[in-house]
């Protein structure tokens, strides 16, 4: 890096950095069409051990609910569907009861869902105990 000495050289450098960045710019360029929607795009993953940054990653899928359910999950529009009827909360569909009964075995499965629900980041993990409780626990957002 070189280091310009002297006021007069300062200051010119200065006035014509000044100078270089006004005329680059510009009236302000016209707004697009405002969306009718809030983005909601998703990558969720499932895999083994029992947080998300030590887990083994089994699968993962896309998942886009902006306009109904698209990508890679294989029943896009009722995971989208059970997403908006509980408000986005992933809590809710992995923690609902069940009667269904499972092992009590230890051998944990993590989720998670990384992306936006409705314009707003999500960053969600949850551990379920075994297959089993993933089974019973998942709804339709994690069945893939």
């Amino acid at each position: 890096m070189r280091y310009i000495t002297g006021g007069i050289a300062l200051g010119a450098a200065l006035a014509l950095g000044g100078l270089t960045t006004s005329a680059m710019a510009g009236p302000a360029p016209e707004p697009t069409a405002a969306r009718s929607y809030a983005p909601s795009e998703l990558v969720l993953t499932i895999g083994y051990g029992d947080k998300a940054e030590t887990a083994s990653i089994q699968r993962a899928v896309t998942l886009g609910c902006s306009s109904g359910g698209v990508g890679s999950h294989p029943d896009a529009a009722a995971a989208c569907d059970q997403l908006r009827s509980v408000g986005g909360k992933f809590d809710a569909v992995t923690k609902k009861s069940s009667s269904r009964p499972c092992t009590k075995e230890w051998n944990p499965i993590v989720v998670t869902a990384q992306g936006v629900w409705e314009g707003r980041r999500v960053s969600y993990e949850h551990t379920f105990a075994n297959p089993c409780a993933l089974k019973i626990g998942q709804g339709q957002v994690f069945a893939f």
